[in-house]
């Protein structure tokens, strides 16, 4: 393990040199760290876990997207620590110490890619890879102030790295700037044929979505919404009811809606049933994954992930074509509202990093509104962008954009073209009074 002045990010450091100097490479001069989920030739791929770690051999071959890093120019410089198993958003681990979020470091980094955004965070490493199955890219980025990209679904090679979800699982990455995130993005992403126009043609805020915040509303869409009429006018912007246009276009989502998620007041129904077939999917793919190692080995897991793996291997597959058909369905209902080069704008998170080691239960609310948020790239495989917007109250705050699966280039394009304009705008933000 990595010393307290690493801010426990890495579980073990090493170098690994680009296959080049060439000044020519685009990842020239950059250091990078990998989350303890990617094969890296000669290393144990540890998967947060030491009974895992104990009861595999190391690997015999780099993961191709780390690879690609590397063949880019880039040198990495370790490991980085995660939940145990991907199974958690927190980003505390009982074996190998939780990373320090580099803002509040009472507070969780979140997870499970801690060590890969603490690293960034903390200015450690130019950039870091890690992986997105339910928001493990997207939540840590948004408690550590920085950028995370969860690319389209199936477009970034997960070959070489351990699965937790095939259907949600992607490979994503952590930088401090939107130029480092793209040209990360410009290594990792393949050549798509350039359908979206440089700009885009609306931005939708789903007002009921930005209601789950525990922060000030005005806070977060302000940011946002002033610095896009700056730079392209006011009429590209649209509000919608995202929950009722889901309900009303996605049937589909009646065999997941239970009473608890009509009633629970911090909650949109549709997207609560649209998280409840997430995670049902989620669930049964890790048993697929997991149950033989889980049953055989017994390992010694920490306070909620315990709970959460061995409710995994009670799963059956009873509604697996059920989701099958809902994730379908919600694609093309969220490509029809979006169209080709629309953006959905959301919370990342619905609040601000919850503080350490607070008791699981506590959490419920605040998980299950989290997970309505992130379901929504995760079910449809569209691109999701996290963008820091400093702080508030001294807590990191963060916004999403989404675009429609394949625009990952378009998206981390626009970013790049937005965030003079956002950084201005936080400036007033974090000096006026909501």
């Amino acid at each position: 393990m990595a010393k307290a002045s690493d801010y426990g990010a890495f579980m073990e450091k090493f170098t690994l040199l680009p296959g080049s100097s060439s000044h020519e490479l685009p990842l020239i001069g950059l250091t990078f760290a990998v989350k303890d989920i990617f094969d890296v030739d000669g290393y144990v791929t540890g998967f947060g876990n030491p009974d895992w770690a104990r009861t595999h051999q190391a690997a015999v071959m780099t993961a191709p997207s780390v690879s690609a890093v590397l063949e880019a120019g880039a040198t990495c410089v370790g490991k980085t620590v995660m939940d145990e198993m991907a199974y958690s958003i927190n980003g505390e681990n009982k074996h190998y110490g939780t990373p320090t979020n580099p803002i509040a470091s009472d507070r969780v980094p979140g997870g499970s890619s801690s060590g890969s955004a603490v690293a960034v965070g903390a200015m450690l490493v130019d950039f870091s890879l890690g992986t997105d199955t339910g928001g493990s890219v997207r939540v840590p980025a948004s408690y550590c102030g920085i950028f995370g990209f969860r690319p389209s679904h199936g477009v970034v090679s997960t070959t070489g790295v351990t699965p937790m979800a095939q259907s949600f699982d992607t490979v994503g990455w952590f930088a401090r700037d939107p130029e480092i995130l793209n040209r990360v993005g410009k290594v990792l992403l393949p050549p798509f044929p350039d359908v979206n126009p440089g700009k885009p043609t609306r931005f939708i805020i789903p007002e009921d979505c930005f209601r789950l915040l525990s922060i000030p509303i005005d806070r977060v869409t302000q940011v946002l919404v002033k610095s896009v009429e700056k730079l392209f006018g006011s009429d590209i912007i649209k509000h919608v009811i995202l929950g009722d246009y889901v309900e009303e276009k996605v049937t589909s989502l009646k065999h997941f809606t239970s009473k608890e998620n009509q009633t629970q007041e911090y909650n949109i129904p549709s997207l609560a049933a649209l998280s409840s077939a997430m995670r049902l999917l989620q669930r049964y793919e890790f048993k697929t994954n997991h149950e033989k190692w889980v049953r055989a080995v017994q390992p010694d897991l920490g306070p909620g992930i315990r709970e959460r793996v061995w409710e995994a291997l009670g799963e059956t597959d009873e509604k697996i074509d059920a989701c099958q058909y809902l994730k379908t369905e919600f694609r093309s209902a969220l490509t029809d509202l979006l169209g080709d080069s629309g953006v959905l704008v959301l919370p990342t998170v619905p609040g601000p990093p919850p503080k350490l080691q607070t008791d699981p239960s506590t959490l419920e609310s605040f998980r299950a509104r989290a997970f309505s948020l992130l379901s929504i790239s995760g079910v449809s495989g569209f691109c999701q962008v996290s963008i820091p917007l400093g702080l508030h109250d001294n807590l990191p705050v963060a916004v999403s954009l989404l675009a429609r699966h394949g625009s990952d280039c378009f998206l981390l394009n626009l970013v790049q073209t937005l965030y003079g304009s956002i950084k201005e705008q936080v400036e007033v933000a974090e000096k006026t009074s909501y």
